[in-house]
C-alpha cells in the first residue's frame, strides 16, 4: 500500500479541528460535510484519491460520494493510524 500512497492524493475528511491535531503528511483537509460542494476541486486531482478519517466510516462515505460523482479512482484509506503505520 505504501507505493499507492506515494502515487495518490491523500484527503483527510475529518473536521478542521481534528486535522489541526495531526494529519497524514501532505494531506488536504476536505471535511465530509464539504465533499459534495467541493466535488469539482476533487475532480481536478489528476491521480487516485485516498480518503481517511478517524475510523474509516466518514472516509467510506466520502468515497461513495466521489464515485457517485464520477471519480472512479477514489479509495477508503481507513483510519489515520492505519495510514501512518504504512508510511
Amino acid at each position: 500500500m505504501k507505493n499507492q500512497l506515494d502515487n495518490a492524493a491523500i484527503v483527510d475528511v475529518r473536521t478542521p479541528e481534528e486535522f489541526a491535531q495531526g494529519h497524514y503528511p501532505g494531506a488536504v483537509n476536505i471535511p465530509l460535510n464539504q465533499v459534495s460542494e467541493r466535488i469539482g476541486e476533487l475532480k481536478d486531482i489528476e491521480k487516485p484519491i485516498i480518503a481517511y478519517c478517524r475510523s474509516g466510516n466518514r472516509s467510506g462515505m466520502a468515497v461513495s460520494i466521489m464515485i457517485q460523482n464520477g471519480i472512479m479512482e477514489a479509495f477508503n484509506g481507513g483510519a489515520l493510524e492505519d495510514l501512518l503505520q504504512v508510511k
